[in-house]
């Protein structure tokens, strides 16, 4: 069977403790690889080669040459594209259909977008007058921060873990990364294609293990990590942002959501149950920005509900090599438990269940994996847990509003702020109810459509910081002000 290593210092190696943890395919269940768990040992040893590496050839490489390594290690993912479309696809369980046009592509973008994206942002300069009347010149200039500790999650694996990677790279830092104990394999195997690139031993490391007590612990604690980026619930930020308090460390946290989505009586039906299948089941509902609350003009809800159902039970469960299936498992039978959890208290509250809420019958050799029903409910009153608790799986709740002033307060009653979707055909008003969500990316007849260049991040409990385009520079740089009397 498969060992997954730590990959430190341009080298893969094991766990002193030798303590290993099953790695498992949630289409059916079966051990697919072990994994090492990293110790404070491992975790050490990565972030002072990271530290080390900073002062070596990658932090006096001219950018040119570093960004022609970040298309390297871009064009290494696309040469291997089967191979890591079949480790994401093993590790998560969702359709090739999704990950060849999603992960994998995304995953190897990000180097290149944020490449060249470094050598053509400007930086600031002022003239001054000073009392002699010589003057002064100032100009700014950037810097790596330095050692990142990248802490990525299970949902979009390589997409989500380059999406920081990229960026931290490209403004010459050096990074330790601790992947999702859930989806550890194209992480690690992007030590090889790194190896490959020509990236210099100590500039990516990878540290496998858990939260609390391991590896993702033992990272947030390291005084030698200058700042930390993380995707995944709100709860785990809160423990980042503590340990990171300590030696005053920077942060950029994308938290949770509840997402609400906003239907108008003049949208576009077609387009908004489109969008809406997408945001509410896409990757099986493990999605940040999807919507497992949306709300319906009443004129319109009874359709809505009737034609969303329908789209619903149409969709079609299946393993990764099905090229029929549009809807694979959830991430594990652990995280299975927590959604059908939901499922349950929404029967316990006197929801109505419009389709699904159970698990589906399968094949045989299916049946161990963790499979589940794309799942609709109406009848909720707004304090029930299944209304504000993120579930991330595929279910969404439909409620009916009657004007505008209601559906804003709707989606602004809960405390996270990370996304939104709106579908309403009458520009004017989508603009201004747009301008009153308080969410870090709100969609206008669309759902993921994502320019790389735009800021992106929450609000409220949703998280802090902005990525994305100059914004990302703003956090993986420091900005110096050199001020030279003339």
């Amino acid at each position: 069977m498969k060992d997954i290593k730590h990959y430190i210092n341009g080298q893969y190696v094991g766990s002193a403790s030798g303590k290993l943890f099953d790695n498992v395919n949630p289409v059916n269940g079966k051990v697919i690889s072990k994994v090492h768990e990293a110790g404070r040992e491992e975790v050490d040893a990565a972030v002072r080669a990271a530290k080390a590496a900073l002062r070596g050839t990658w932090g006096k490489m001219p950018l040119d040459e570093r960004t022609s390594i970040l298309h390297k290690v871009a064009d290494g993912i696309n040469a291997r594209f089967d191979e890591f479309l079949e480790a994401e696809c093993l590790d998560t369980g969702k359709p090739k259909s999704m990950a060849s046009h999603i992960d994998i592509p995304r995953g190897a973008a990000n180097f290149k977008v944020f490449a060249d994206m470094i050598k053509n942002v400007p930086t600031e300069s002022f003239e001054m007058p000073t009392p002699d009347g010589t003057g002064a010149l100032n100009y700014a200039v950037r810097r790596p921060k330095g050692v990142i500790g990248v802490i990525s999650p299970w949902n979009l694996p390589l997409l989500l873990m380059t999406w920081k990677v990229g960026p931290a790279l490209a403004c010459g830092n050096t990074v330790v990364v601790k992947p999702s104990e859930e989806t550890p394999t194209t992480t690690a195997l992007l030590g090889e294609v790194m190896q490959d690139a020509g990236v210099p031993d100590g500039v990516f490391n990878v540290v496998h293990g858990f939260g609390g007590d391991s590896a993702g612990a033992f990272l947030t604690e390291h005084p030698l990590v200058d700042g930390f980026t993380f995707t995944g619930e709100t709860g785990t930020g809160e423990v980042i942002m503590k340990a990171a308090a300590r030696g005053i460390r920077d942060i950029s946290l994308e938290l949770g959501g509840k997402n609400a989505g906003l239907v108008f009586a003049d949208c576009d039906m077609d387009k908004a149950i489109e969008g809406t299948m997408r945001s509410a089941f896409a990757n099986c509902g493990q999605v940040c920005l999807g919507t497992e609350r949306v709300y319906v003009e009443r004129s319109i809800f009874d359709e809505f509900v009737g034609r969303l159902k329908e789209a619903a039970e149409g969709l079609k469960i299946g393993p990764p090599e099905d090229t029929e299936a549009n809807m694979g498992p959830l991430v594990s039978l652990k995280h299975r438990e927590k959604v059908l959890s939901y499922y349950q208290k929404a029967l316990d509250g006197g929801a109505t269940v419009v389709t699904g809420g159970g698990v589906p019958d399968m094949p045989e050799e299916l049946a161990g994996g963790a499979w589940i029903q794309p799942t609709i409910w109406t009848g909720l009153p707004e304090h029930s847990a299944v209304i504000t608790d993120e579930i991330f799986g595929p279910c969404v709740h439909l409620c009916p509003f009657d004007t505008e002033e209601e559906a804003i307060e709707l989606a602004n009653s809960l405390p996270y702020g990370l996304a939104s979707a709106i579908w309403s055909e009458n520009i004017t008003r989508a603009h201004r109810v747009a301008g009153q969500i308080e969410a870090g990316i709100i969609w206008v007849n669309s759902w993921f459509l994502r320019d790389l260049r735009t800021p992106f991040g929450g609000s409220k409990q949703s998280g802090i910081g902005r990525e994305g385009g100059v914004h990302s520079l703003e956090f993986y740089t420091e900005m110096k002000n050199i001020c030279v009397k003339l």
